[in-house]
């Protein structure tokens, strides 16, 4: 039987890097594959889960915003495993509040990681995984927050049933277009640029596990959105009320869903609670 293997992404510091010490210690029975797009960090922070006795971990590479990169990754995990059984895509950015960059920079760069970075990593690796495998995508709170911010025309599309991977597609490219021209809210979109990304990775997930169902409905994959929760990080900053370790909760116990679940599948998640959206 091939060995397991589990892909953590931007799992180099923050929540990415707790996850990946919380699947140790949930006692995951295969490799855990840290990803970083910084090859130097990736192999420091290696290097001192080793030392603290986290010997199933191996670095490679990834820069999610790199289509290269990804399927470079595709095919390590392929020659070397033949399969993924966990996916969990938590690269992401966020500008902080006090960023000077103009509002459409930011929602371009923002969107380049956040939504487009993770759809091209899914479209890499998403084709390798096993039965019962696992895939957990890093939305946030955020996410349900900006959803409620949108207009009724918009919050109707990002909630439907059967919106298209190309439909939402075009929607994230028609917010940082709006964006950059500055009439976003005119336009029914919501003023922060994290949480339209974030809406797209939330409906993204829907899509995803809607084709799964279609596609593998006998294999048993289980994939999900979820809120980690405001964590101190430094992406958010020192007052954040949950620290990486619990962050890390919801997304390892996504991961480790046993074998013979069916649910959830195609949620947004926080604190091990299906969220309506």
């Amino acid at each position: 039987m091939a060995k397991q293997v589990a892909v953590v992404t931007g799992a180099n510091k923050g929540i990415g890097l707790a996850i990946v010490q919380g699947l140790c210690k949930a006692g995951y029975a295969g490799d855990i594959i840290l990803t970083a797009r910084n090859e130097k960090l990736g192999q420091e922070t290696l290097q001192k889960l080793k030392s603290e006795g986290f010997n199933k971990v191996l670095f490679h590479r990834l820069d999610i915003c790199d289509q290269t990169s990804a399927e470079g990754l595709r095919k390590f995990l392929d020659k070397n495993y033949g399969g993924l059984d966990v996916l969990i895509n938590n690269a992401g950015i966020a500008f902080k509040a006090d960023a000077t960059e103009p509002f459409g920079e930011q929602a371009e760069v923002t969107m380049r990681t956040n939504f487009w970075g993770t759809l091209w990593a899914s479209k890499a690796l998403l084709p390798l995984l096993r039965p019962n495998a696992r895939v957990v995508n890093i939305s946030s709170f955020v996410s349900k927050r900006a959803l409620d911010k949108c207009s009724p025309e918009l919050q109707a599309k990002f909630r439907s049933a059967d919106i298209s991977e190309e439909e939402l597609c075009g929607l994230m490219g028609e917010f940082v277009v709006a964006a950059q021209n500055g009439n976003h809210e005119a336009k029914g979109w919501p003023n922060t640029a994290y949480g339209a990304t974030k809406v797209g990775v939330t409906v993204l997930s829907r899509i995803q596990a809607r084709v799964l169902a279609q596609t593998r409905a006998a294999d048993g994959i289980l994939l999900n959105a979820c809120c980690p929760g405001w964590v101190r990080t430094d992406m958010a900053g020192p007052k954040a009320p949950k620290s990486p370790e619990e962050g890390a909760e919801t997304p390892v116990y996504l991961a480790m869903l046993p074998p013979g679940a069916t649910a959830p599948h195609g949620q947004l998640v926080w604190d091990k609670t299906v969220q309506e959206w």
